[in-house]
């Protein structure tokens, strides 16, 4: 009867200590790491929202006052659709990172 409980013991400590639950601290190092990343997340987000809109609207005067030339016009549409595809890649880069933050919190 005593093996039994010594054993249960043992075997609901082993259970309890590996579970990970009681000492699952965030080092400090992982933690300033983490909190670095998401500024410099929110960063270039602030930063991407007015240097793709100054973008589109360059691409939109090139376009604007070309006076005919194709080689400028040709210009302001690839400036244009380059600063939307890249502003929505950011966003969508954007998007999968908090995906996948809310998964793992």
């Amino acid at each position: 009867m005593k093996k039994i409980f010594i054993c249960t013991i043992l075997i609901i400590l082993f259970i309890y200590f590996l579970s990970g639950q009681v000492f699952a601290a965030t080092p400090k190092l992982v933690s300033k790491l983490s909190d670095a990343f998401e500024e410099i997340r929110d960063w270039i987000i602030k930063i991407s929202t007015p240097a793709a809109a100054v973008a589109v609207c360059s691409g939109a005067l090139m376009r604007k006052f070309s006076f005919g030339d194709e080689e400028k016009i040709r210009t302001g549409k690839k400036l244009i659709t380059g600063s939307l595809f890249s502003y929505a890649f950011i966003l969508a880069a954007d998007l999968v990172i908090s995906a996948i933050q809310s998964l793992i919190s």
